[in-house]
């Protein structure tokens, strides 16, 4: 029985790994990009930070999220589309995590943020797009209804992502959702009438805490303007892909961006490649 299952568990990752061989692009990303995370483990476990490891060990997985959809939805993700998700990823974790971007790099929060938007707009408006063109549905969304998917299916991910930063906050004292020094403040607390008035104070430049001054020259904001901003261009990105998801299905496929970054069913993959290689037999075929 254990023999069975782990016969299956390796059929299955080698199906995964065959599934990433099979574009040499993307095949060479994943591999320069295991190498560095697979050195990061090792010289974090050599070094004892254990979090770290921990880190590096759910990049590898999520590595092999790209290649888990293709098998699990029978899909063909584009090599473009696959080698943005692997970036994302190494970008997310192991430079913005391990390597401190997230302090360290302006905007990269921010960044990876309105591409996390793009994606996950990107994603939706696919898995809603080929149920549209699957034979077995019976419905079929215009153009527009597909991009207001995509869009929903998007801030929809950016809003639980949020959810699970303010949680991670309150529940384990981390910080997700990092802080903002601003230097002014409105509040209807710090009016003594009760009366709803807004209290506005300017030119804030320091903050005393139990007698000691922070040393942050201005007021320390607890995560509101982080989430707000985060959430702002992760609406960018998914109206810019909207966007483009709206003229694609407009113009049913003409558009060749957007087919960088929508997959296609498994039988729709194959039709396409069978084309290209005729018609690339065709022109070689007219050359002799």
């Amino acid at each position: 029985m254990k023999k069975h299952k782990k016969k299956k568990k390796d059929g299955f990752y080698k199906q995964l790994l065959g599934e990433i061989k099979e574009n040499k692009s993307t095949f060479i990303v994943y591999l320069v990009l295991r190498t560095f995370v697979l050195g990061a483990l090792i010289w974090s476990a050599i070094r004892g930070n254990y979090e770290n490891v921990l880190l590096c060990a759910l990049s590898l997985v999520l590595f092999l999220l790209p290649a888990f959809l293709e098998k699990q939805l029978r899909i063909q993700l584009p090599s473009v589309l696959e080698i943005t998700i692997l970036l994302f990823i190494f970008s997310a974790e192991m430079l913005g995590e391990l390597s401190n971007f997230y302090i360290n790099v302006p905007f990269w929060d921010s960044m990876l943020h309105t591409i996390n938007g793009f994606l996950c707009a990107a994603i939706g408006f696919a898995l809603v797009d080929i149920i549209n063109r699957n034979k077995r549905f019976k419905f079929q969304l215009s153009p527009f209804f597909l991009a207001l998917v995509a869009f929903c299916f998007s801030m929809t991910v950016g809003v639980l992502w949020e959810f699970f930063e303010f949680g991670c906050d309150m529940l384990f004292h981390l910080d997700m959702q990092k802080d903002t020094v601003i230097h002014h403040i409105s509040s209807v607390a710090l009016d003594p009438t009760n009366s709803n008035h807004t209290v506005i104070i300017n030119g804030i430049e320091s903050v005393i805490v139990n007698g000691e001054d922070l040393g942050l020259g201005g007021y320390l904001d607890i995560g509101l303007i982080d989430t707000m901003k985060d959430l702002l261009v992760n609406f960018i990105g998914a109206v810019v892909f909207s966007v483009i998801g709206f003229f694609f299905v407009k113009s049913r496929g003409k558009g060749k961006f957007a087919r960088f970054f929508i997959p296609t069913l498994d039988d729709e993959a194959e039709t396409v490649k069978a084309t290209d290689t005729a018609s690339k037999t065709q022109q070689d075929s007219s050359k002799d």
